[in-house]
Order: structure tokens, then sequence, then C-alpha cells
């Protein structure tokens, strides 16, 4: 068979007659097991970059006053609220050690 862009018109309308019709996608077959695989791997979201020993999501009270101030600064330094509290704690364990 001829490459499509060495066919002449008549012979690429011949050949790709089979996509004229409607729903076409539902006469394949389904993708055998490696393929849908990497299908599936495609479809995912990205997710969040790993960090460290990975994320783990808590729950934390603050006084709203303290939450305001906090967001006010995240917003500043443009980083997001949970870096700012992690800098944060980060910097209270260091000087603990010391």
């Amino acid at each position: 068979m001829k490459k499509y862009w060495e066919m002449n018109t008549n012979e690429l309308a011949e050949a790709t007659s089979e996509f004229d019709e409607e729903f076409v996608a539902d006469t394949f077959a389904e993708p055998p097991g490696q393929a849908r695989a990497r299908l599936a791997k495609s479809n995912r979201k990205r997710g969040r970059p790993k960090a460290g020993k990975g994320v783990k999501v808590i729950s934390v009270s603050l006084e709203k006053g303290l939450l305001t101030k906090a967001d006010k600064l995240a917003k500043k330094l443009r980083i997001s609220r949970a870096k700012l509290i992690s800098r944060g704690l980060e910097s209270v364990l260091a000087a603990q050690d010391q």
C-alpha cells in the first residue's frame, strides 16, 4: 500500500473511505494489555510532585487572626499557606535542635 501523500485523489479517497462512516470508533477492538495500561497511565492526572518523603495532609486549628496574618505573609512572599507553615515548623525544629 502506498503512503497517503504519494496517492492521487482517487486512491486516497478509496483508502480512507472507511473513515467516512459515522461511529467508526465503535468497530475498534479492545486494546491489548500493555496498550490498555499505557492508555490508563496517560489518562491519569499529573498529581503533585513528591517532596521529601511525601506529604501527609493534616487538620490544624489556628486562631483566625493568626491565620489572617499568615495568609497575608504567604501572599507577600508568593508562597502557599502550606509552604509558609512548613518553613515556620522547620525553623522552630532547627532552633530546638541547637
